[in-house]
């Protein structure tokens, strides 16, 4: 399996500014991420970042950094940058992991990359898990996926998918077990598709709901799902989050 990993990284953050330089156990943010990158079976892994604090740091401790553009829309355009100023060739497999996950492991990075080899139809791969709880079924921050028999998404949405109407019209005890299923935001790339993508207009699902992969499925382009093997860790959003790996990390390292 032979796959690279690019690393967006924005300075700015309306709720945690500078989050990728963060001080998370005596390193910053970003380094923990680079860190969980190297210990999958990646054979290449770039920051691509917009901020020249950002890359000083990661150029100290190692990083291969590639400055990119400060007017993205989304990390899939960044990435798409990247693999044009890289010049990576079109069977190239590309993983995209967020600077705000330090706690991910690196079976799912290889997971994402091994199912998108597994499947030659899918331009991209993510990953999901059963959601258990009903308050994350109706919570808006937490994306839900449905699925095709084989896998492949059907549609993203902030809502509840699928609506089960005899219980949640009804207000009745729902099912021990929900049949929805929560998206892990995970994903690798062909770098042919990623070569293409900023040609793609934005959709008016996508500007909905805010969930740039919807642009992927409204152009008639295949994304293959598969169940995260492991609880793919905490990622940092807000303060609380801070808090929490902060929490998570300094214990792992006492």
């Amino acid at each position: 399996m032979s796959f690279k990993v690019v690393i967006p990284a924005r300075y700015s953050s309306s709720r945690l500014p500078g989050k990728p330089l963060l001080d998370i156990s005596g390193k910053p943010m970003i380094q923990h991420v680079y860190q969980r990158a190297q210990e999958s079976h990646a054979t290449h892994i770039i920051i691509a970042t917009d901020d020249e604090r950002i890359e000083r740091v990661a150029t100290a401790f190692g990083a291969d950094v590639c400055m990119t553009r400060n007017d993205h829309l989304s990390g899939t355009d960044r990435l798409a940058e990247v693999v044009a100023k890289r010049q990576f060739a079109d069977e190239d497999i590309i993983i995209n992991i967020q600077g705000d996950e330090p706690c991910l492991p690196a079976s799912l990075i290889n997971q994402v990359a091994d199912d998108l080899q597994q499947h030659p139809d899918a331009d991209m791969a993510s990953l999901y898990n059963q959601i258990t709880q009903e308050k994350h079924v109706f919570d808006p921050n937490a994306v839900k996926v449905i699925m095709d028999k084989q896998g492949y998404a059907l549609y993203f949405s902030r809502a509840p998918i699928p609506w089960m109407r005899d219980h949640f019209d009804q207000q009745s005890t729902l099912p021990p077990e929900l049949p929805h299923y929560r998206h892990i935001g995970l994903y690798g790339y062909r770098a042919s598709f990623l070569k293409h993508y900023t040609d793609l207009e934005p959709c008016v699902l996508e500007q909905e709901e805010s969930l740039e992969q919807l642009r992927v499925l409204y152009n008639g382009h295949n994304i293959h799902l598969t169940q995260a093997m492991i609880n793919p860790g905490h990622g940092i959003d807000t303060q609380d989050d801070l808090d929490e790996v902060r929490k998570t990390l300094n214990l792992a390292v006492s």
